[in-house]
């Protein structure tokens, strides 16, 4: 009688992750954050990000980079993208590609970055600044958030910078408020259909539309939405329970998610007094699994960001 082979524990190992929504701020910044915001005139991001829980905690932490990594480790994490954040001033924006140029430099086989820009530059800076931010292997942009930002998604330059991204190849991650979600200190609401509309004017230009886009697809059921949508998974469960993982993959199919934390965020105040990527993780292999979870976690990402690229590019 033949007696079957044991499996070896490397046939059970979990699908590497790419984290698609990652935020990561320099040393000053961490070493006073009010104090920083203030000097630069980001009272949204003071509000959204240095707040206190009712129970005094913070509700995310300051990591650097070193610590970022090590969370990645623990969490089976193999590559993060850092987005930068919707900024107030173009100035902001700037300094922030410049160290995420840095950190990809750095860290070349853990880290990829987008840029975030600001329509307010003017259209020549705003041009030179995706040039160059492409240039120095930034490979897509976002955060960005015009009803945060203060520039309607009507706005030239704003137009402009999501033409040039689709000419470039380069994904736009947007940020979207839940407009059923829970009310907290800086929340804008983001009209979701701003999202299709934008999404049809720039055919050419792929979205991801983050924190599962506001449920959109959900909210839409019957409308044909446009095929440059995507959705990732940032922050999901401070509003959703892990039921939405297979709600949204079967009404948009599993190819459409992406895998996003929203690091530093802590997404399990209940359980947690820090963030913790690991749990998360955890919840979207409990919530899927097979090809969808494969997909969800790292090929559809892959996908996206090797557009039009060397393999080089995202592979390192």
């Amino acid at each position: 009688m033949r007696v079957a082979r044991p499996r070896r524990s490397r046939d059970f190992a979990p699908v590497p992750v790419i984290d698609s929504h990652v935020h990561l701020y320099a040393p000053e910044t961490n070493l006073d954050p009010a104090g920083w915001a203030a000097a630069r005139g980001e009272a949204h991001w003071a509000k959204l990000a240095t707040r206190r829980r009712k129970d005094c905690r913070p509700v995310q932490g300051f990591p650097g980079a070193d610590e970022l990594l090590r969370a990645m480790d623990a969490a089976g994490i193999e590559r993060a993208v850092l987005l930068g954040w919707y900024w107030q001033r173009p100035e902001t924006c700037m300094e922030q590609n410049r160290f995420f140029a840095e950190c990809i430099r750095a860290h070349p086989r853990r880290l990829a970055a987008f840029a975030t820009l600001h329509p307010a530059a003017g259209l020549a800076a705003v041009r030179a600044e995706a040039g160059r931010v492409r240039d120095e292997g930034l490979i897509g942009l976002g955060e960005l958030s015009p009803h945060s930002q203060g520039y309607a998604i009507d706005d030239p330059v704003f137009r402009e910078i999501l033409a040039l991204a689709g000419e470039m190849n380069l994904p736009v991650n947007l940020h979207v408020t839940d407009p059923d979600g829970r009310a907290y200190p800086g929340r804008v609401a983001t009209p979701l259909a701003d999202f299709t509309q934008l999404a049809s004017a720039f055919p050419r230009t792929t979205f991801i539309l983050a924190h599962w886009g506001g449920l959109l697809p959900l909210r839409l059921p019957d409308e044909e939405l446009p095929p440059n949508l995507f959705y990732d998974t940032a922050a999901s469960p401070l509003e959703h329970t892990a039921a939405v993982w297979k709600e949204m993959t079967d009404a948009v199919g599993p190819d459409k998610v992406v895998f996003g934390s929203d690091f530093p965020l802590n997404l399990y105040p209940k359980l947690d007094a820090e963030p913790n990527l690991a749990r998360f993780a955890a919840e979207a292999r409990g919530a899927l699994g097979g090809a969808a979870l494969a997909a969800v976690l790292r090929g559809n990402l892959e996908c996206l960001l090797g557009k039009g690229r060397p393999p080089s590019v995202f592979h390192a």
